[in-house]
């Protein structure tokens, strides 16, 4: 195989679905966890995704002047919900068992924060990000 034909699409390997224990609180009948699956995103998703997140904010003593600003809470959120294949959050009786319409809203009901910490981490590095954030912030302030 020459090296151009690695990169056709029909050779690029693509990422399989995962599943993974979220929570220890999910059970079946026998007390055992249920685990989810996540899946990755394509980057059109993502790009969606990051521009559903954006607004414009004006550029302080810059009259008429605006740049993009990403809600990165809202983003995070979006794409976790976006990569959760199973449990199905868009599924009504779901939400309606949460008091809540939209699956962003549900994931954010379903998860303590530190279940909602972990599974940011794992849905994360199955798109592609390999770094921790812990990481990311280290590496800012140096």
């Amino acid at each position: 195989m020459n090296q151009l034909s690695a990169f056709l699409k029909a050779n690029a390997a693509q990422p399989n679905n995962e599943t993974i224990v979220v929570s220890r609180r999910f059970t079946d009948e026998e007390g055992n966890p249920v685990p989810w699956e996540i899946r990755a995103l394509s980057s059109a998703e993502e790009s969606r995704i990051r521009s559903e997140c954006e607004r414009r904010v004006p550029v302080p003593g810059k009259r008429g002047l605006y740049v993009p600003e990403t809600d990165s809470n809202l983003y995070q959120i979006k794409v976790l919900a976006a990569s959760t294949v199973v449990p199905d959050l868009k599924n009504k009786e779901l939400q309606d068992s949460y008091g809540v319409v939209s699956e962003t809203e549900l994931l954010r009901a379903m998860l303590l924060p530190g279940e909602m910490a972990e599974y940011s981490e794992r849905v994360y590095a199955l798109n592609g990000f390999e770094t921790s954030m812990g990481e990311l912030v280290d590496q800012a302030k140096n």
